[in-house]
């Protein structure tokens, strides 16, 4: 007999509130690096990027839901 494995709440599977909460978090940081000016420059170059990596990060997330909502065959299910 193979136990029944729990499914995990939704609210814990759903990605949108980190790459929402993650991004805000590197635009803030980001806006406070700028207003610092020359005492914080050398880690706007890292603040940049993890906006970079965000929007990256959601626009894959955008794609494969879309693919998951038509029926592709290469995309994830249960976006």
């Amino acid at each position: 007999m193979t136990p029944q494995v729990p499914q995990f709440p939704a609210r814990l599977t759903d990605p949108r509130p980190v790459l929402a909460v993650g991004s805000g978090l590197w635009l803030i940081a980001t806006v406070v690096v700028l207003i610092g000016g020359d005492r914080w420059a050398s880690v706007l170059p890292v603040c940049l990027m993890g906006l970079v990596v965000g929007v990256l990060a959601l626009g894959i997330f955008l794609i494969q839901r879309r693919g998951a909502r038509r029926g592709d065959k290469g995309a994830q299910t249960g976006l």
